[in-house]
């Protein structure tokens, strides 16, 4: 076997002893890296969970709620004893339908029940106006994984993957009430409704373009466009009033909607809702019914065996109460002094970046000086939220009630809640994310970045590891989520979160280059389970490149800098062994770079790489002077 060398792959070079010492888990399509500190925090917190249930002495009244229902998905025995009879009572109304006319009727309780729609409608920021809310619409999801698996050329791994999805949807259809002769039927309808939604609907690759979702139409329009759907009453009876535009996300859609969803449509309509509510509900019913109806998904990423009750029922619990799951997590396991430590990195990261755009030579004065307003303007969030929202209060169940009935009204609530706030200014101090989630985030509409507690542990950070090492892990991904305030979408947003172009037409000319050139440094690169798309993934590349361009100029600031250590803790955050079939997923419907590609990719765009390690143009990690890229 040939020797690694550093300088031909940097990932496999630092990380392949602990890649040849992953286990897989049966229940996990990965290990390592975010994986791995995911699963070290959910043992911690069942054991939590545990402890509270056993000891009955709740901090407050919303972890009470949330160990409740964590205790309600344990208790395998009653879940088993009300069978499926509650999924099939909920699905009545969508079994009863008769008409289009009989659905106008029920338009209202469908939305607010979250039973199947050939539409999808809600409430969320206006990304024109962030201090206010706004009705989106957006069509419905597709069966295989993204509507580039129904292209010819995909035409076979589609079949294969079609049949996983009608094995499950077979065993479970015949758990229902539903005859032979009505399974089958059903099943091909709901297949043929499938194959109308993939020629329509977006791709993962065109969503990848968020901002490009927001296309106000006038309301009398939309209106005209939903026919048969009395969408105006809907509208009414939703919101007690008519808005005068709605966002529409998804424009081709709803131009072929009414080809889509009619009279000689309406049957496949009817029976593609039924399969995907039964499938929607299997978690929350029987044990056996949580195994069958996930089939699908576990096959999708490679895994071999479904969750253990006690995990199902502690990522549930801590979904649905996840602020005060998060908030728990945090003042427990979070120090004061790591926050002050990272939250000075951060500071120290945005004040460099204002540096770099005010020294920027590409960039013409004014636009310039809106960059530089827009890092001023950028909001932390660091470890969880001193409070938690309001909807919480809401989030209360009858423990006499079967799970399924439980989840269902909880999400009623929310659903409720969230139509509920078309009038009421947007929330900008809401976290995107819960203290115990191992993620980091920056939200282009608030204009703020979110960093929860349980992302500040090793690799990452740690109070504990050198400087060099923290800027690699933490302060890379600092700066990699401030760049999203200037990647592919964040740039076309102002300081307020704003949909608004403040860059000159020269500038807006020379940055469409630069993102033409990142596009093209990713895209089609052969790997051994499939080929790299540059545009479904530009945004982050470019959010890479701008974190490790921020913080290698700390490091030159920095006494001591190690850049040996810099390089290999960014390696290491990236570390992930996973299953072929989770890769191959991953490349056609994930915005992510494939992890091997963050650690090598960006190093190889900077002088410090080539200087650290000695790299030389017969090295497979050297690119051409011409063609690195640094964009911030």
């Amino acid at each position: 076997m040939e020797k690694l060398r550093i300088q031909d792959d940097l990932y496999h070079y630092v990380n392949q002893q602990k890649l040849d010492e992953l286990v897989i888990p049966d229940d996990a399509p990965s290990a390592g890296g975010f994986k791995t500190l995911h699963d070290e925090v959910e043992k911690l917190m069942i054991q939590e969970f545990n402890d509270l249930c056993q000891s009955k002495n709740y901090p407050n009244v919303h972890l009470e709620r949330a160990c409740n229902l964590y205790m309600a998905v344990k208790d395998v025995k009653r879940r088993n004893r009300f069978g499926i009879r509650p999924a099939l009572k909920f699905l009545q109304p969508i079994k009863k339908l008769d008409s289009i006319k009989a659905l106008n009727r029920a338009l209202k309780s469908f939305v607010i029940k979250d039973l199947p729609l050939p539409f999808n409608i809600g409430v969320d920021t206006d990304m024109k106006d962030s201090l206010h809310h706004c009705v989106m619409i957006q069509g419905p999801s597709v069966i295989l994984p993204d509507v580039s698996y129904y292209k010819e050329e995909m035409a076979q791994q589609a079949a294969a993957i079609l049949g996983i999805w009608s094995t499950m949807a077979k065993a479970v259809l015949a758990k229902t009430d539903l005859s032979e002769e009505e399974q089958a039927k059903y099943l091909e309808d709901t297949l043929a409704f499938d194959r109308l939604l993939s020629t329509v609907v977006k791709s993962r690759e065109e969503w990848s373009e968020y901002v490009k979702m927001y296309n106000p139409m006038k309301t009398s329009k939309v209106v005209s466009m939903l026919k048969p759907l009395n969408f105006r009453k809907l509208l009414k009876d939703l919101f007690g009033q008519v808005p005068e535009n709605i966002i529409v996300t998804e424009p081709r859609y709803f131009k072929a909607f009414k080809e889509i969803f009619n009279e000689e449509t309406f049957e496949l309509y009817k029976h593609w809702a039924y399969v995907k509510g039964i499938l929607g509900c299997c978690s929350f019913l029987t044990e056996e019914l949580r195994e069958l109806g996930g089939i699908y998904q576990r096959a999708l990423s490679g895994i071999a065996a479904m969750s253990s009750t006690e995990k199902f029922a502690y990522n549930l619990a801590s979904s649905i109460y996840s602020e005060p799951v998060g908030l728990y997590y945090g003042e427990k396991y979070f120090g004061e002094a790591a926050k002050a430590d990272v939250v000075s990195i951060v500071r120290e990261i945005i004040e460099t970046y204002k540096d770099r755009i005010a020294k920027n030579e590409i960039l013409e004065p004014q636009t310039k000086e809106k960059a530089l307003l827009k890092l001023s303007k950028i909001g932390v969030k660091m470890g969880y939220p001193d409070k938690i929202e309001a909807i919480y209060e809401k989030l209360d169940f009858d423990t006499s009630k079967s799970l399924f009935e439980i989840v269902r009204g909880l999400r009623e609530v929310r659903n409720l809640d969230n139509l509920s706030k078309l009038n009421e200014p947007t929330n900008r101090e809401r976290w995107a994310m819960p203290g115990h989630m191992v993620n980091a985030c920056y939200d282009p509409f608030a204009n703020d970045i979110t960093f929860p507690a349980a992302i500040l542990q090793p690799p990452f950070y740690s109070i504990n590891q050198t400087r060099s090492e923290n800027l690699g892990g933490i302060g890379a991904v600092v700066g990699h989520e401030i760049s999203h305030a200037f990647d592919s979408n964040g740039a076309k947003c102002d300081e307020l979160g704003n949909l608004n172009n403040w860059w000159t037409k020269e500038d807006s000319k020379k940055f469409n280059k630069k993102v033409k050139d990142m596009i093209k440094q990713f895209d089609g690169i052969e790997l051994p389970w499939g080929r790299v798309n540059g545009k479904l993934t530009v945004s982050e590349n470019i959010a890479d490149n701008g974190g490790m361009a921020v913080t290698l100029e700390i490091m030159g600031k920095t006494p001591g800098a190690n850049y040996e250590e810099y390089f290999f803790n960014w390696a290491r955050v990236w570390c992930m062994k996973a299953k072929p079939e989770y890769l191959q997923l991953l490349l056609n419907v994930d915005v992510h770079g494939p992890n091997v590609l963050r650690a090598n990719m960006a190093p190889r765009n900077f002088p410090e790489w080539y200087e650290t390690f000695n790299v030389k143009k017969t090295d497979k990690m050297y690119i051409a002077p011409t063609k690195r890229i640094v964009i911030w």
